[in-house]
């Protein structure tokens, strides 16, 4: 194939509406990076990521370096947790202002990044805080500069406009999508993400397999993101078993790093549906839930409910993952079982009782899913029309 072809050691720069550096060494870009923020005149910078990847990957080191080098002092919040929540947001936002922080640097996943998309944008707006911005209760119109670092191969957030923050004591996990949180540059090195464990692995490419699986069936899809989508999906069935079996493989983690990078593209251009609306719900009542997971336990039965209306094109992109689907309208619950059984490959146990869901919780899962700021645009979007009905019956397939 093609990819045998491309020396992932050279660092490429891929345009989009953010300039992302993909390859093995890309976090030496920092340098530069901070360099042209000095020359903005960015001489503080307020750090947000997790409690200990940023270190153990050993980006950290690469950011201290670029920061003595380009002379902009910094101050760090690192209390990120997986599923981000307003407070911690706020929290961040409160060291960057008193510090006078001028800049958003991300180190970490979708997690930290999302969070840090945020952070960028209430430094603008001291008086509010972050439930006013989540509950869509003013409407921004500025963020100061994003830079992120990526450590995981999934969210796509490093070039994408979107940002996911919990509400806790609501269970509310709502998006925001703004073009001004589009980081300014991002940086794609496989070579930070070879401890990622197995299972982390596993999920965080399933989250970029169902932005493409979705991003692909939207009302609003296109050629372009089904043409990203179809590609997502290949590299992800040939790679992730690489990965799984040798953590250290850099080229199976620099092609499941560009494929979670083209399919944040990819729905950044056609935006998502059912499944990730109906995970949201279930990481807001399960904070500790990992995403992808969530989301790899609903994405046969969304797959069953769309595959009437989206045959052709699920057929078309699942192909390296489910065989001998023809794109018959027929053929839904031979999807379901195929995709059901590949998750199971790659490890993941089926079923929403497998994370500690049953029967009694599909009312409020569904209830969640209409009521919480920002779902019911993805609902909208849904190729088969979303009513509680349906979204009732994914739960329920999906137990």
């Amino acid at each position: 194939m093609w990819e045998n072809s491309i020396n992932i050691n050279d660092v490429a720069e891929i345009r989009a509406r953010s300039t992302v550096y993909l390859g093995v060494g890309a976090i030496k870009k920092i340098s530069d990076i901070c360099m042209q923020l000095n020359s903005k005149g960015i001489s503080k910078v307020a750090v947000v990521t997790g409690k200990g990847s940023y270190i153990k990957s050993g980006a950290w080191d690469y950011v201290v370096k670029a920061f003595e080098e380009s002379q902009i002092s910094y101050v760090l919040y690192n209390g990120v947790t997986a599923n981000p929540t307003v407070d911690q947001v706020d929290a961040a936002t409160k060291l960057a202002v008193e510090f006078g922080a001028q800049a958003v640097l991300s180190i970490g996943g979708g997690s930290p990044i999302d969070a840090a998309k945020a952070v960028a944008i209430m430094i603008e707006y001291p008086d509010k805080n972050s439930r006013d911005l989540f509950e869509y209760q003013f409407t921004p119109q500025k963020a100061v500069p994003i830079v992120t670092i990526n450590l995981t191969h999934g969210t796509g957030t490093e070039a994408d406009r979107f940002s996911v923050v919990s509400i806790p004591e609501k269970e509310f996990k709502p998006v925001i999508a703004y073009d001004f949180i589009y980081p300014l540059y991002s940086i794609d090195d496989p070579a930070l993400m070879t401890s990622l464990a197995a299972d982390q692995t596993v999920y965080v490419s399933i989250d970029a397999l169902n932005h493409v699986i979705e991003s692909a069936t939207t009302t609003a899809a296109n050629p372009y993101s089904i043409l990203l989508a179809k590609e997502t999906v290949r590299l992800v069935a040939k790679y992730l078993p690489i990965a799984k079996s040798n953590p250290k493989d850099l080229t199976a983690r620099y092609y499941l790093l560009y494929a979670s990078l083209i399919a944040g593209i990819s729905f950044d251009n056609s935006l998502l549906h059912y499944t990730h609306a109906l995970e949201h719900p279930l990481s807001g009542v399960k904070p500790d839930l990992a995403h992808g997971l969530g989301l790899a336990v609903l994405v046969p039965a969304v797959v069953k409910q769309i595959y009437p209306v989206s045959s052709q094109v699920l057929a078309d992109i699942l192909s390296p993952i489910v065989n001998d689907l023809s794109g018959s309208p027929d053929e839904a619950d031979k999807a379901f079982k195929g995709l059901r059984k590949w998750l199971s490959e790659m490890g993941v146990e089926p079923g929403l009782k497998s994370i500690g869901f049953n029967e009694s919780d599909v009312q409020k899962l569904t209830d969640l899913a209409f009521n919480t700021p920002s779902l019911g645009l993805l609902l909208s979007l849904a190729p088969v029309e979303a009513t509680r009905e349906s979204v009732s019956t994914i739960y329920t397939n999906s137990l």
